[in-house]
């Protein structure tokens, strides 16, 4: 999967997101719950985009940790949906789904890019493939 596919990949979860939210039941709970999901679903590919957008290769790590840290978040908020009998599981389950492929994808890219620049040790010149510039680290 290439940058261009995560990032509508990420912004038809921020979709999904909005949908089963507009299914929540109209009370303190479902609109405290809500309103935390919307935050850290929508969060997830503005952060992935800002990342792919970073100036620096820690820019581009931390921006990585962050959509990480919402796509999981989001994973909670769902459960809690389903424990909390708010919504039914098979209406919550495929999304629930997807905020962890997404978390795992993000862990192991942000895996991936700390490894190497550990691995290598040296000062090394990163470029980021949405940026015609390079920069040293």
């Amino acid at each position: 999967m290439n940058a261009d596919d995560l990032k509508k990949r990420t912004k038809q979860f921020a979709l999904r997101i909005l949908k089963l939210v507009a299914a929540l039941p109209n009370t303190v709970a479902g609109r405290a719950i809500g309103g935390q999901l919307v935050r850290a679903g929508t969060s997830v590919g503005a952060n992935y985009r800002a990342a792919c957008r970073g100036r620096s290769k820690a820019e581009f790590i931390a921006k990585l940790g962050i959509a990480e840290e919402e796509a999981d978040e989001s994973g909670y908020w769902m459960e809690v949906i389903i424990e909390g009998e708010l919504l039914k599981q098979n209406q919550v389950q495929p999304l629930l789904d997807e905020a962890n492929e997404l978390t795992k994808i993000f862990a192991q890219s942000r895996i991936s890019a700390t490894s190497g620049e550990k691995r290598n040790g040296k000062s090394k010149v990163y470029s980021n493939r949405q940026s015609a510039i390079g920069n040293r680290q």
